[in-house]
């Protein structure tokens, strides 16, 4: 599963160009809106796909993405739910890379064996479970290697030369920054401390890097993607949403619209971001 990864990464290198890595909450605002959204971002522009497995305790994220998970689980949305969101994209797209992330308590629950397994039929890629931290990764990183999941690994600001070794041991598809020290969209990181943070990774993998968290506008999508392998943006999608939908929390008849165009805005700042560069006398 995660060659489609590894595929696409290869595919942006020929082409020049970074990728887009765009977040949804499954089920935001409610399971139908969420699948329809997910089937639309690769015609919109998004080349790898993150879907978050809604919980009820997000301590990583930030106000826009608890929401979207508050609305996700009043909305009934399941584990299961998840899984099928991603086995009816499969119906239709067969290498668009899917990365399911979360934490780990709904997996646990679950079991690991039985969640890889069944991630893995679904169609899934690869799964970033931000609450599992190397030490205790055999819990899942087994099962997950030999279903040909890849296991994506977070890096931040905080994380040092010591640290990195053991954080990127065994990990796989490709590595997801944490441009800032904190929670999803709140703040964004300088170019400056981004270029640093790229220049030490790569003195310790060779995976590709994507870079989240404060990522909002194709501006600052651009920026990224002059510097690392890919841009990954969430709370400006699952704003997006929040900003179409009724007093009820019902989607108003343009939600799915505006949030593939806001997609579409940010894969064309990307796009043009290394087209502008080379440009440049």
């Amino acid at each position: 599963m995660s060659r489609r990864i590894e595929a696409r990464f290869a595919a942006l290198r020929a082409e020049g160009r970074a990728g887009l890595v765009a977040f949804l909450m499954a089920g935001d605002p409610d399971g139908a809106t969420s699948a329809r959204l997910i089937a639309g971002l690769p015609a919109a522009g998004a080349d790898l796909i993150e879907i978050g497995m809604p919980f009820s305790d997000p301590m990583a994220d930030g106000p826009a993405i608890q929401a979207a998970g508050q609305r996700a689980l009043k909305s009934g949305m399941t584990l299961q739910g998840t899984l099928d969101i991603v086995r009816r994209f499969r119906t239709a797209d067969a290498t668009t890379p899917v990365v399911l992330m979360g934490y780990y308590n709904p997996v646990y629950r679950r079991g690991g064996e039985r969640f890889v397994a069944e991630a893995a039929a679904a169609g899934v890629d690869g799964l970033i479970i931000v609450d599992l931290p190397p030490e205790e990764a055999d819990e899942l990183l087994p099962f997950a290697e030999t279903a040909g999941l890849a296991v994506i690994r977070l890096t931040a600001p905080t994380t040092d030369e010591a640290r990195l070794p053991a954080v990127l041991a065994r990990s796989s598809g490709f590595v997801y920054h944490v441009a800032i020290a904190g929670i999803t969209g709140t703040k964004s990181a300088a170019t400056a401390s981004i270029a640093e943070a790229l220049a030490r990774l790569r003195r310790h993998t060779r995976l590709p890097v994507a870079v989240g968290f404060g990522i909002k506008t194709p501006e600052q999508a651009a920026e990224v993607a002059r510097l690392a392998d890919a841009a990954v943006v969430g709370s400006a999608l699952v704003q997006r949403i929040a900003g179409n939908l009724d007093a009820a929390g019902r989607p108003l008849p343009d939600l799915e619209g505006a949030v593939l165009a806001e997609v579409r805005a940010l894969a064309a700042g990307i796009r043009a971001a290394r087209r502008t560069e080379r440009a440049a006398p």
